[in-house]
């Protein structure tokens, strides 16, 4: 995003949007990877709640070198969850969902069945096939323009609406408008960063929240609209998350810290900016605060109500700290991944991760269960903790130094396992091959160098 610094990339829309209301640099999704991170949007829970982990398998990578056998995953959210936009349909909303779903596996149900009134993709079926329409690259112009549709008509009857704008770009296949093509091409003759096909799929993404927002104020309603902008993963290595460590699928900063940001005419101020830590299981409990809705009987939402921050009435969410919590296996090493992973070929292997102020503490749970726990911190590996004040690239791991910092918030992560009941991995892989794995580990891994 260019809010956010970038200058090989262009998103002239999205910069005029962030100086209209607040950005968040510290804004979260709650996985690494895409179906999980919605899961958690629309339930409003954190993953150990609803099982969605990762897309299609937890057991993803060299079965050999998995030490444990991992949590099962599933495909979608359960009916009985009741999601965000049944909540607000409750509280006499209009709802809409105008693109990628991704939760409708065997364990979930189709939107129309979760809340959704209106249901719109193109895509249906086969969201990652190249869709071989030049000027709507991933649909991101049908799907805009049945979103204005759905908010126009709508806003006519007077009812409110909540319209979930939920693009398949810039997943792969990469797609783009010819014209944004060659203007990243020609770009990249003068540039060492970007890969014009990412920049241009993402310049065509922005062109339609353009779109969007033009015709928001056309009807004369932006100063009863809250729009958010935000993704559902990091970015894939096409294009660097540096300084931030990793990318998607992975929790290091790389992997789930996403472009952020809230506009409201006339309730939030322009041109603003909170450092506060903020995670997307933060949309529910605030859309339903705004909304005058309430929560579900027997329904628990772990996000905190941001209408506060948003409204400038406080300086940070009402909680002590955010979590995730990933207990299974992705292939796929990313740049600056943990060595160990790199080395055996996986993105992301069982971890749970705490962030609490400007500290962040990683528990790797094979090392955690197969190698003397907390007694043996010293020398297992099984935490890392960084400053992110002063270290968002995640370089410095601080868990030997900082132990008391770091006993603080191992102590908080386990009290929040615990409390959600959270599924850790605990039973060996009878199928795991030590000498694999120490010949892997021993080798030398060639991997992307470090940027730095």
């Amino acid at each position: 995003m260019g809010f956010n610094g970038a200058e090989f990339h262009e998103t002239p829309n999205l910069d005029r949007l962030a100086a209209a209301g607040m950005t968040f640099p510290n804004g979260y999704a709650g996985a690494g990877n895409c179906a999980p991170s919605r899961a958690c949007l629309l339930s409003g829970n954190y993953t150990p709640r609803h099982g969605v982990y990762a897309v299609g398998s937890t057991d993803r990578g060299p079965k050999k070198l998995q030490r444990l056998v991992r949590v099962p995953n599933k495909s979608g959210l359960a009916k009985e969850n009741v999601i965000l936009a049944e909540a607000l349909k409750s509280a006499g909303y209009t709802t809409g969902i105008f693109g990628k779903w991704h939760l409708d596996g065997k364990d979930g149900a189709e939107p129309a069945e979760q809340g959704f009134d209106i249901v719109f993709d193109l895509r249906a079926g086969n969201p990652n096939a190249r869709r071989d329409e030049p000027q709507d690259p991933k649909g991101v112009f049908s799907i805009t323009r049945a979103a204005c549709d759905f908010i126009e008509k709508t806003s006519a009857t007077g009812k409110p609406f909540f319209a979930y704008v939920s693009h398949h770009a810039i997943h792969g296949a990469l797609e783009a408008r010819p014209e944004s093509l060659a203007k990243f091409k020609e770009k990249a003759k003068s540039s060492k960063d970007g890969n014009p096909l990412y920049a241009a799929c993402t310049y065509d993404l922005d062109a339609g929240v353009g779109e969007l927002m033009e015709k928001i104020r056309a009807l004369g309603i932006a100063e009863k609209t809250l729009v958010i902008f935000t993704s559902d993963n990091g970015g894939t290595q096409q294009s660097s998350q540096e300084p931030l460590r990793g990318s998607k699928g992975g929790y290091y900063e790389g992997g789930i810290r996403e472009p952020f940001l809230a506009v409201w005419p006339g309730v939030i101020e322009p041109d603003l900016k909170s450092d506060a830590p903020v995670i997307n299981v933060d949309l529910y409990p605030t859309f339903l605060a705004l909304a005058g809705g309430k929560i579900a009987e027997g329904k628990q939402l772990d996000g905190t109500d941001l209408t506060p921050l948003l409204t400038g009435t406080a300086v940070a969410p009402d909680r002590n700290a955010i979590f995730w919590h990933f207990p299974g296996y992705l292939d796929q090493p990313v740049i600056r991944g943990r060595k160990s992973d790199v080395a055996l070929g996986f993105r992301s292997r069982p971890v749970s991760v705490i962030r609490k102020g400007n500290w962040k503490l990683h528990l790797f749970h094979e090392e955690w269960m197969l190698e003397g726990g907390k007694d043996k911190l010293a020398t297992n590996g099984a935490v890392e903790l960084y400053d992110l004040s002063t270290d968002p690239g995640e370089r410095h791991d601080l868990a030997l130094k900082e132990t008391a910092r770091r006993d603080e918030l191992l102590g908080d992560l386990l009290t929040w396992i615990a409390s959600t009941k959270a599924t850790i991995p605990a039973e060996k892989n009878p199928d795991y091959d030590t000498s694999a794995a120490a010949r892997k580990l021993a080798k030398k891994t060639k991997t992307v160098p470090d940027p730095e």
